[in-house]
């Protein structure tokens, strides 16, 4: 499947038809709705629009150090409002997943952020302390910025038992504007595999699927009628295609045409290509929310 472009604002019948079944977009954040700390000017208008035309959205981020509330805090500090119906990040996909693969768990090893923890503490999990006394149901492991040797060594250790062993997310590093490299949940389950041999049973967060099934149970809809918008092939508009859903690039982030068009010739020719060309691309969320707004006059 190619990508269609639409500078032009020219869409064929087809891709009018596919727009028109969209219900619900899964927004990815920096990159797509603001850049670094800055909103961009289009996209409260684009926000309100999409209300006005009967599309929702959630918001999706695969950084699980923060809870909803606090992304919720950042939200409002740029000037959007939006609920908890509005936010889907990494640690509530895997609340999602453990309450469907292991709803007998309640107990938990959580090496996460404290802000992290309180998401799981509210969906009703306990947080066990740093004691093998203290035996968990599963162990989960996250990007956690405020890591303690202490609690990396237990979370190996209950790796090394066998219990349910869940990531939040595969990044190796988070990307920052600091002059620092900030590890991240794929790093930190690559130590703990290194010591122990053992790799997570499942990492979630793009472009793993589950991460996009989550926002489709919530919200009862069909993979045909939600769009993963993001300005990343290889996560958020990978997961839309592991996923079955429309997968949107914007060019307001990281990916340039070029690189979008790369991927595109290697999937013309490549049987099996590295990652698969986005369903659609467009300058940024504005154009998108123009095309939408078209397909259904």
């Amino acid at each position: 499947m190619s990508a269609e472009l639409n500078h032009n604002k020219v869409i064929s019948p087809e891709l009018r038809a596919k727009l028109a079944k969209i219900k619900h977009l899964a927004l990815d954040m920096d990159g797509t709705i603001y850049l670094g700390s800055t909103l961009f000017p289009f996209t409260k208008k684009f926000l309100s629009d999409m209300t006005e035309a009967g599309i929702g959205y959630s918001f999706l981020t695969n950084n699980p150090s923060r809870s909803v509330a606090d992304y919720l805090k950042k939200l409002e500090g740029l000037g959007i409002e939006a609920d908890e119906e509005n936010m889907y990040t990494t640690s509530l996909a895997a609340i999602d997943y453990l309450k469907a693969h292991y709803p007998e768990a309640k107990r938990l090893f959580l090496l996460g952020t404290p802000s992290m923890i309180s998401q799981f503490e509210k969906a009703g999990y306990i947080s066990c302390a740093d004691d093998p006394q203290d035996v968990p149901d599963a162990l989960v492991v996250a990007f956690d910025m405020t890591l303690e040797y202490s609690r990396l060594c237990r979370a190996a250790w209950w790796a090394s038992k066998n219990i349910p062993y869940i990531a939040t997310n595969p990044d190796r590093v988070c990307p920052t504007d600091q002059e620092v490299v900030l590890v991240d949940c794929g790093s930190i389950c690559k130590c703990i595999e290194h010591a122990t041999g053992r790799q997570p049973d499942i990492t979630l967060g793009k472009p793993d699927p589950n991460m996009l099934k989550g926002i489709l149970d919530r919200h009862g809809l069909q993979p045909d009628e939600i769009a993963m918008v993001g300005d990343r092939i290889y996560t958020d508009t990978a997961m839309a295609h592991n996923a079955g859903a429309f997968g949107v690039l914007v060019l307001s982030g990281e990916t340039t045409l070029a690189t979008a068009e790369a991927v595109a010739e290697d999937a013309r020719t490549n049987p099996a290509p590295e990652f698969f060309p986005p369903d659609l691309i467009t300058r940024d969320i504005k154009e998108l929310g123009e095309l939408l707004i078209e397909s259904r006059s």
